[in-house]
């Protein structure tokens, strides 16, 4: 039987903006697939699948308003049939790139934001809770395994063991990934808030946007604790890490002077600081207490509201911080909140009580690369008389610092200490 016209119409219409599309988008599609797959030779297989469907569905079905995005999502879902059939690729990032596309293509739902969504995701309850922060790091947010170490004093193989085994459980065990409900928010909300955070503070180290992993990362994270704030305002630990990021932010350009040297806190003029934003998590935080059920980020918070404090009226107040970090600790008992704490000791009762804090974390592997405990830990030691100890942990401190103006910062302090030893 011979075609009627209308369906050569058809078939000639279709094919006519297949290849307009061909034409002006091909190298565009074929590269945000390869960035999908990693796989330059499956995604251009994957688009040539999509055009061959296109050209048997437009025809019958007429073609789509936008023929870039239907030819994208079929491309998708062909790319991740195809390394579901090789067995090849990673688990998550298919299931999560599924998901994508199905929030993609309808409502969201209880989560307006698709990162939002996938970060909940991965908070499935048959996931180990310690593995769930990491996951989203490294499949929602983009960050590298070693990048996730760093944030959870690991090493970087010790991290990529622990990642590589959750991701085989999942296949194992067949958890699927899905977004929760509206109501399974709040129980899901932690690893959430811990991933917001550590993703803001790894962008918040890189504050010239030099590097191209963490470049805008900072302000990802501030719009999804926004994002938070808005979806759930009844949730105090959502307000109180919004509180955190926006004091922190509020002092971000502050850290640099005109020469593009490092601002310690102690020397930054507050009248730099963002003023509003400073107001706005003040607010936040005096919503987040009235619902009496203090957490971590409120804590964190009312430390760094505490310091903002301090600082603009030149008020010493470091018996309420110590305070502050002690209530923290029985929250958060990491080496990190100790080594927080023994600074406001150190300000409060002399270096040599900061140091006696710190003893029982010499030798605690967790900190034999925290740039941080080893740049308190030169400061103080110089400030108790103990010199060659001190430059020593300048020595490390100055080795593992990656941002060249704290390394300066640094380097100077060695070379000011080293000569008046002498």
């Amino acid at each position: 039987m011979s075609r009627s016209g209308g369906g050569r119409d058809a078939d000639g219409a279709a094919h006519s903006i297949a290849e307009a599309v061909a034409r002006r988008s091909y190298g565009k599609l074929v590269a945000l697939l390869a960035m999908r797959t990693r796989d330059l030779a499956a995604a251009e297989d994957a688009l040539a699948d999509a055009f061959a469907a296109a050209l048997a569905d437009w025809p019958a079905r007429g073609c789509p308003a936008n023929p870039e995005a239907w030819l994208m999502t079929v491309a998708r879902r062909r790319a991740i049939d195809g390394a579901r059939h090789r067995r090849v690729g990673d688990v998550v990032a298919n299931q999560l790139a599924i998901l994508a596309d199905e929030i993609d293509e309808r409502d969201a739902g209880a989560l307006p934001d698709r990162r939002l969504a996938l970060l909940f995701a991965c908070t499935h309850p048959a996931l180990e809770a310690a593995i769930r922060t990491p996951l989203m790091l490294q499949a929602v947010l983009g960050l590298e395994a070693k990048t996730i170490a760093s944030a959870f004093l690991m090493s970087p193989a010790a991290m990529s063991k622990r990642l590589v085994r959750a991701k085989n459980k999942i296949r194992e065990a067949g958890i699927p990934f899905s977004v929760p409900e509206r109501e399974e928010l709040p129980g899901r909300l932690a690893a959430v808030l811990e991933a917001v955070y550590a993703a803001y503070a790894e962008g918040w180290t890189d504050p010239v946007g030099s590097d191209t992993e963490r470049r805008d990362l900072a302000g990802e994270a501030l719009f999804l604790a926004h994002m938070l704030a808005e979806l759930l305002p009844e949730e105090p630990e959502a307000l109180g890490l919004l509180a955190l990021m926006l004091y922190a932010q509020a002092r971000r350009d502050a850290r640099r002077n005109a020469a593009g040297d490092y601002v310690p806190l102690s020397a930054q003029d507050p009248s730099t600081w963002n003023a509003p934003m400073i107001d706005t998590a003040n607010a936040l935080l005096r919503h987040a207490n009235a619902f009496n059920a203090i957490g971590r980020f409120q804590l964190e918070a009312a430390l760094q509201s505490a310091h903002v404090h301090r600082c603009q009226t030149r008020r010493p107040n470091w018996d309420e911080i110590v305070q502050l970090y002690d209530a923290l600790f029985t929250i958060a008992a990491t080496p990190v909140v100790a080594v927080n704490r023994a600074l406001a000791v150190a300000e409060r009762d002399g270096p040599q009580a900061a140091l006696d804090a710190l003893e029982s974390y010499a030798d605690d592997p967790r900190l034999a690369d925290y740039q941080p405990y080893w740049a308190a830990r030169a400061d103080l030691l110089a400030r108790a008389g103990a010199t060659a100890k001190a430059l020593d942990a300048y020595d490390l401190a100055i080795g593992l610092e990656r941002d060249p103006a704290v390394r300066r910062f640094l380097q100077r302090k060695r070379m000011d200490l080293s000569s008046s030893a002498r």
